[in-house]
């Protein structure tokens, strides 16, 4: 009598179907296993770092103080708390105006026009540089005594501007200089969703006598909602974590008046100017939560814009 029962299929049979059944899984399993390590490992190590007192040299050992560092940077209120302001001030305010920016070149570039190529490539070229390189070119141009924005200012009658030496203009104008490099960006991710939708919904709006601006408002950017929280889901990343931009223009501790330390900018002080890596490491588990609050928050909007 034959035996039918799984007991007689061979181990190597078994191993072959699960593998055949899983193989998506497993083809990933190497590249997923490696990608979470070199993401673990770091945060890791700094969540170990952060509840040191590491300072100094790395070869001291380091003791174990528990939560003191985090209580430590949570009421300081003359570096840390003034530092996330400036980076949600930069964040949120590039973030407004590349948005809006973007929505206009991504609407103009939408519908075909003569020399439209040539557009696309000319807005696209602050994005081609590189930020280091966009910064000094940009530092160059703030100049106060040879630059060319203080040159044009003469021209037009105004007078000079201290825009990098001021305080108070600092931060602004490090916001036009990020919104002068990721527009473009903004732009085309916004293009490439309007280039999607279908044109019934706007003709049958165009028939009923809706206006340019109506249209636009009930029609379009409803279809588009997705795509605009993909847009801003990538450039409020990308903004939060700035730092050459800010390094390059102003130098370490943001200023004399730490007018542009942001949390970057104050984390690589802490650990490159007193080396005290153990808060440092804390703003950094700090810093990294914020992030993963905006990333969760616009992903769960992203999914109900889907909805």
């Amino acid at each position: 009598m034959t035996s039918t029962s799984s007991d007689a299929v061979p181990i190597s049979t078994r191993l072959s179907r699960w593998a055949n059944q899983h193989r998506k899984w497993l083809f990933a399993a190497p590249a997923m296993a490696f990608t979470a390590m070199l993401i673990c490992f770091p945060v890791g190590w700094t969540l170990y770092l952060s509840l040191t007192d590491a300072k100094g040299s790395v070869r001291r050992p380091a003791d174990f103080i528990g939560i003191s560092n985090y209580l430590r940077v949570l009421t300081d209120t003359d570096r840390f708390w003034p530092a996330v302001a400036r980076t949600g001030v930069f964040t949120f305010g590039a973030l407004a105006l590349e948005l809006v920016l973007g929505m206009a070149i991504a609407l103009l570039l939408w519908r075909t026009f003569r020399g439209q190529r040539w557009v696309r490539v000319s807005i696209l070229l602050p994005f081609v540089a590189t930020p280091v390189a966009i910064a000094m070119m940009w530092r160059l141009i703030f100049e106060p005594n040879i630059g060319f924005a203080n040159r044009v200012m003469g021209w037009l009658g105004l007078p000079p501007q201290p825009w990098l030496a001021d305080p108070g203009m600092t931060l602004p104008t490090l916001i036009f200089v990020d919104v002068w490099e990721f527009t473009p960006m903004v732009a085309i991710i916004l293009l490439a969703g309007l280039s999607t939708l279908p044109d019934e919904p706007d003709e049958a709006a165009r028939i009923d006598g809706a206006g340019l601006w109506q249209r636009f408002w009930y029609v379009t950017l409803p279809m588009l909602k997705p795509v605009v929280l993909v847009a801003v889901l990538l450039r409020a990343i990308d903004a939060l974590k700035t730092f050459d931009l800010l390094y390059v223009t102003k130098g370490q501790g943001g200023g004399s008046f730490h007018e542009a330390e942001t949390l970057n900018i104050y984390v690589y002080g802490l650990s490159f100017k007193y080396n005290d890596f153990g808060v440092a490491s804390a703003v950094l588990i700090i810093f990294f939560l914020m992030i993963l609050a905006v990333m969760w928050l616009l992903t769960f909007r992203r999914k109900g814009a889907k909805l």
